[in-house]
């Protein structure tokens, strides 16, 4: 017979219910509250549970995949095909972005989930080592403060050792990589340790790009998004990136930073001075969930009432977990929110398609997009691009879903052997 979850308690707005929160959260309940997001799947088979109807055509499940270190594992989401391709496209691997989890892609595993079925291919979302509902061991760079190069790729490695090691693991050849903020820079940086791993990129919202942090805006990761309606019919599809595109953009990100609250350029120098913001949550106690209650319930409203309050729950337990992973952040980026060592500059030794992707409202500077793919050009590596997802910020993938799952489709079908 299959548990029945109970439902998520209701986004704390006062501090008798902030402290209710607090108290219900730990390693359990992280894996409670994510197993109440993925159950929204009908294709999810929960640990226990009968498979899913065969009229699905693929099973979703989740596992915990030991790495080399006995200690170190890596949570996992696949969507596995009932009838495998004999000439199956390289899986597409979902990475989620800084303090994230793969349950922040909710709203594109249907999609993905029905590509698999067509494809015979699976899909995969992993949590970053240190992040989600991975391992967290400790996190520590041995590099001198003023080696940016040696520090940079002490940092990367903590994540990109642990993600070739889960490859291994899983017995994949290729792989697509779709990563997300900081998942998308991570993602670069393992394509260019792995060349031959990847067949292709598809970075949402990327962190680390450009060189010139003048108008990036990290405090905006706070507010609501302009997105989607859940539940409209209103088209609204990606498209190719024009310079209009940009200015726009740009323009905006321009006035946003005049226009910062005191509470915001506070939020951007703590930012900056490369706390974690995970720290400031863990370091309030009992106000925790409150805070994270007013961001979840600001920043993703896109999602509908139970959705909201589901994600609330979650993003509380990943965020209240021991701290690890999170503290790359400062040995990763400079002040200002731009990399110490841009990709920008490193994109050109890319040489598979790479797929640049911000919404409308975003914070990242979309001109490192740009700048990218025509280094990429020059490079010979024509088959680059960059789009524009129009009602999204810098969630992209929930913000407006339905745009960004046609995009992953159409380029993951360009991966299927003919």
């Amino acid at each position: 017979m299959t548990s029945v979850l109970p439902p998520a308690a209701d986004i704390p707005s006062s501090f008798g219910a902030s402290l209710k929160g607090w108290w219900a959260v730990g390693s359990k309940e992280s894996a409670v509250s994510e197993e109440r997001l993925l159950r929204r799947l009908p294709f999810y088979q929960a640990e226990g549970a009968p498979p899913p109807p065969e009229s699905y055509g693929v099973v979703a499940k989740s596992e915990m995949v030991p790495l080399d270190n006995p200690k170190h594992f890596l949570n996992t989401l696949s969507i596995k095909p009932l009838k495998e391709s004999s000439k199956p496209a390289p899986p597409p691997v979902l990475l989620h972005g800084y303090g994230a989890g793969l349950g922040f892609f909710l709203r594109n595993f249907p999609a993905l989930g029905s590509w698999a079925k067509q494809s015979g291919t699976p899909v995969y979302a992993v949590d970053w080592l240190g992040m989600g509902r991975s391992a967290r061991p400790p996190f520590r760079v041995h590099a001198k403060r003023h080696d940016t190069a040696a520090r940079v790729a002490q940092a990367e490695e903590f994540f990109v050792g642990s993600l070739e090691q889960w490859r291994i693991k899983q017995g994949l050849d290729k792989m697509t990589l779709v990563g997300h903020s900081l998942g998308a820079y991570l993602s670069v940086a393992y394509t260019l340790r792995h060349p031959d791993r990847v067949s292709r990129l598809i970075l949402l919202s990327p962190a680390g790009v450009p060189d010139d942090p003048n108008t990036e805006v990290p405090s905006r990761e706070v507010d609501s998004a302009p997105s989607t309606p859940p539940g409209s019919s209103t088209p609204s599809m990606p498209r190719p990136a024009s310079t209009g595109d940009i200015k726009k953009l740009k323009a905006e990100q321009t006035v946003q930073k005049k226009e910062e609250s005191r509470s915001r350029r506070l939020f951007t120098y703590l930012w900056e001075e490369g706390w974690s913001p995970f720290q400031i949550v863990r370091s309030t106690l009992f106000f925790g969930p409150w805070l994270v209650g007013k961001y979840s319930s600001r920043r993703f409203s896109s999602l509908t009432e139970d959705e909201t309050r589901d994600m609330h729950h979650y993003i509380l337990n990943i965020t209240l977990a021991k701290g690890s992973g999170e503290y790359c952040i400062s040995h990763i980026l400079a002040p200002g929110a731009v990399a110490r060592m841009p990709l920008v500059n490193r994109i050109s030794d890319i040489k598979v398609p790479v797929t640049f992707v911000y919404g409308d409202h975003d914070w990242m500077d979309p001109q490192g997009g740009k700048d990218s793919v025509e280094k990429l050009h020059q490079a010979g590596n024509r088959h680059s691009s960059m789009h524009i997802i129009p009602n999204a910020g810098h969630h992209v993938y929930l913000d407006n879903s339905a745009a960004v799952d046609r995009l992953l489709i159409e380029k993951l079908n360009k991966t299927i052997p003919a």
